[in-house]
């Protein structure tokens, strides 16, 4: 299963938002800086699924493609 993903970093607060069952919006407290904001956006869904995820797509945009692996 894949999920899109837009981060939107240097946010006041970390929260996630699910737009449809493939699709959410992830606000970040980090900056976008070494990869640092994509590690948050994945912590914080990993924790929202409850599963592992890995990054297929986007690992320098905002906008993310992630793979459900288990």
């Amino acid at each position: 299963m894949l999920i899109k993903v837009k981060v939107f970093p240097q946010s006041n607060k970390q929260k996630i938002i699910k737009n449809d069952s493939d699709s959410f919006q992830i606000y970040v407290k980090s900056k976008p800086e070494k990869g640092i904001a994509t590690l948050e956006a994945k912590k914080i869904l990993e924790e929202y699924l409850k599963k592992s995820i890995r990054l297929i797509k986007g690992s320098k945009t905002r906008n993310k493609i992630y793979k459900v692996l288990n």
